[in-house]
């Protein structure tokens, strides 16, 4: 039997991709700070799918005990999946470094640091497939969430790297950029419906990717050519547009 190891597993993306990788009969280990959400996660999808299900705790801005947690799993999983982010407030982190630290620490250093040492075990193996969920907003930077978007681009860049260094060793890395999705984290915000994913629509695209190999994928391809547009405004009128 397979397996899928899943950082940042409470989250809505997380539980559609657990439940699509589990109607494949994939075994999980879910990871997550919230232990008892965590568990009542992962007991549904047992019952439901009848796979088994282990759950760890994992923190993903304790860097220090990322080691620790990995060898803990006592199995090399097929495939990682790095969900886990952090949205924040960009107007906070604007006067509050706290803020802009947890924000940068969350997305960037977290995931570069558990993936570095999935990625170590990967390469001696020479298999397994790593999935990096990014995001569009990586892609240039804009007022309303640059702190956020600073963040995924350094994680789109790793995960690049990280793909053309692993390629020769039979290790396959795949880039997600979703775009807007319909979770709890942007519950309030006024979404745009025809580039809002639902986070099924995710663990459908992210199991196809992992079976096709594919390399980077935009989740609704309509974020494909937008931000071709939005990438290629000049940057004197980029820089008074409101975005």
């Amino acid at each position: 039997m397979k397996s899928i190891l899943i950082l940042g597993a409470t989250s809505d993306v997380a539980v559609a991709i657990a439940r699509r990788f589990a109607e494949e009969k994939y075994s999980l280990l879910l990871a997550a700070r919230d232990k008892d959400n965590l568990e009542r996660i992962g007991k549904d999808i047992a019952i439901r799918s009848q796979v088994e299900v282990k759950t760890i705790l994992f923190d993903a801005a304790n860097f220090s005990t990322h080691s620790d947690f990995y060898k803990s799993l006592g199995v090399t999983p097929d495939v990682s999946v790095c969900v886990f982010g952090y949205l924040g407030d960009q107007q906070k982190a604007e006067t509050d470094w706290k803020e802009a630290e947890r924000i940068i620490q969350v997305n960037y250093t977290g995931a570069a640091s558990i993936l570095s040492i999935i990625a170590e075990d990967y390469e001696l193996k020479g298999k397994g497939t790593i999935v990096g969920i990014s995001s569009v907003a990586g892609e240039r930077g804009r007022q309303s969430n640059y702190f956020y978007g600073s963040a995924k681009a350094g994680f789109t860049a790793y995960l690049s790297g990280l793909r053309n260094r692993m390629f020769k060793a039979g290790v396959h890395v795949i880039t997600v950029k979703p775009g807007f999705i319909n979770t709890k984290m942007t519950e309030g915000l006024n979404l745009p419906k025809p580039v809002t994913a639902q986070p099924e629509q995710l663990g459908k695209a992210i199991f196809n990717a992992v079976k096709k190999k594919k390399d980077v994928i935009y989740v609704l391809p309509a974020w494909r050519l937008i931000m071709l547009i939005i990438r290629n405004i000049p940057e004197g009128i980029f820089k008074k547009l409101k975005l």
